[in-house]
This record gives structure tokens, C-alpha cells and sequence, in this order.
């Protein structure tokens, strides 16, 4: 259908899981992608292979979204290589389950630091340099609707970046740019799956309507819809992607 024709789409971690998944299915609408990444160098080349294979259009760039400068510098290598960027897609994320007085200062850091800072300083950076009319997507959790022990730093910087996308949603409108969230469920990705038993993976699945884990190509087509132009009057929402969980 190619609704993102002409279409510059950054991505961040893009290398894995859910944002490898929307990366291929924006450049089967037609949009050329960033793939960014942190330290999966060979995962994002092989998702730009990928991607090339298919009759796409991909280059992979690191950056920790965290760091201030790096995001300039991802913006300035994405702008430099395609001349713009139209969708900003915020996927980057870190999830540590522990209950509250088992947290350390470092896991609270680096869930805020990647999360929230890394959604903040790439949002700013798109302030000034995304194109007018352009798409932001940034991605929380279904589990800020729900009460989950072990989840209360995660759910806590998520509902920071819900937050934030309400706010900036009506600071850019004056440029026709969209700002929405993107609330997935449990999902099958190596990110939710890592250090979950077998039984805790049942519990949650149970959770929604459907009994099963929600799988990435559940989640990416919305994604999807939300930078197509189908979606300009959609800004400033929160929504659950999520099998009737939350």
C-alpha cells in the first residue's frame, strides 16, 4: 500500500524485538529508516540487511539516546545521509523487575536514564528538527494501567514519558507534528522474556482476552498507522495495544 512513500522514519532501538519489526514493515510501506542502536551492532546490520534485501531502504546508526550529544549527532548523521526526518520513533527502552526494596540506585538510573532521558533528548532534539508535519511515537506500557509487583521503577519512567508525550503533543501542533504513545502488553521479545519462568509467562498471558503473549507483529502495524497520514488527527493519546489487559 506504501503509505509512507517518501517517508524518512528514525527508529530507535530498532536493532531487536518490536522496533526490528516495525523497521521492516515501515520500509515495506515505502519509508527509508534509521535503525538505531546502542550495542547490537550485528542484530541492527541485520535488520538494514534485511530490510536492503526486501527492496528497502536502511542504514543502522549508534547512539545511546541517553547521552545528549549522541542524539545530536544521530540526528545530524540521519538528516546528512537522507536530507530529513519525517517520523520519530522512540523504542529504546530498559526493564529491570525488582521489588522497590530490592532497587538499587543503579536500576533506577538506568531505567530513567534510557526511558525517560532518552525519550526527552531525542524529543527536543525533534523540536527543530523534524519535518513540519511530522510523526512522533514514543512507547510505554500497558503495565502503567495495571498493578504489578517487581514492575514499580519500570511503570514509573514510562508514566514519565506518557507524560511528556501529552505535553509536547500540544507544544508542536503549531507545526502539524503528532505526538502519541504506544502502551504494548506482554510481548514476545528478549527484552519481556529475560529472566521470566515459564509460569510467570502463563500468569501474564492469562491477563488479556486472548491467553497467549502478544507477538511483534501485533504491535508493529499499529505503529505503523500512527506515522501514516491516515492518523493526523490523532495526537496527544496514550493507546493500549494490549488484548484487552488494561
Amino acid at each position: 500500500m506504501n503509505r509512507l512513500n517518501n517517508k524518512v522514519v528514525l527508529i530507535t532501538g530498532a536493532s531487536k524485538g518490536i522496533g526490528a519489526a516495525t523497521a521492516q514493515l515501515i520500509a515495506a510501506e515505502g519509508a527509508k529508516v534509521i535503525i538505531n542502536y546502542a550495542g547490537s551492532q550485528a542484530a541492527a546490520e541485520k535488520t538494514v540487511q534485511e530490510i536492503k534485501d526486501k527492496g528497502g531502504d536502511a542504514i543502522a546508526v549508534k547512539a545511546d539516546v541517553s547521552k545528549a550529544a549522541e542524539v545530536t549527532a544521530l540526528f545530524d548523521t540521519a538528516i546528512a545521509h537522507y536530507g530529513k526526518i519525517d517520523v520519530l520513533i522512540n523504542n529504546a527502552g530498559v526493564m529491570i523487575m525488582k521489588l522497590l526494596k530490592d532497587t538499587t540506585d543503579e536500576d533506577f538510573d538506568r531505567q530513567f536514564n534510557t526511558n525517560v532521558r532518552g525519550t526527552f533528548n531525542t524529543m527536543r532534539e525533534a523540536a527543530t528538527r523534524l519535518a513540519d508535519g511530522g510523526t512522533i511515537i514514543n512507547t510505554s506500557s500497558t503495565l502503567t494501567r495495571a498493578m504489578v509487583p517487581t514492575y514499580g521503577t519500570y511503570v514509573a519512567s514510562k508514566g514519565a514519558v506518557e507524560q511528556l508525550t501529552r505535553v509536547f503533543a500540544k507544544e508542536m501542533g503549531s507545526r502539524g507534528i503528532t505526538v502519541n504513545a504506544v502502551l504494548p502488553g506482554p510481548t514476545n521479545t528478549e527484552l519481556y522474556m529475560e529472566g521470566k519462568s515459564p509460569e510467570m509467562i502463563a500468569r501474564q498471558a492469562a491477563l488479556n482476552a486472548f491467553n497467549r503473549l502478544a507477538e511483534v507483529g501485533d504491535i508493529a502495524p499499529v505503529i505503523v498507522f500512527l506515522a501514516s497520514d491516515d492518523a493526523k488527527w490523532i495526537s496527544g493519546q496514550t493507546i493500549g495495544v494490549n488484548g484487552a489487559m488494561a
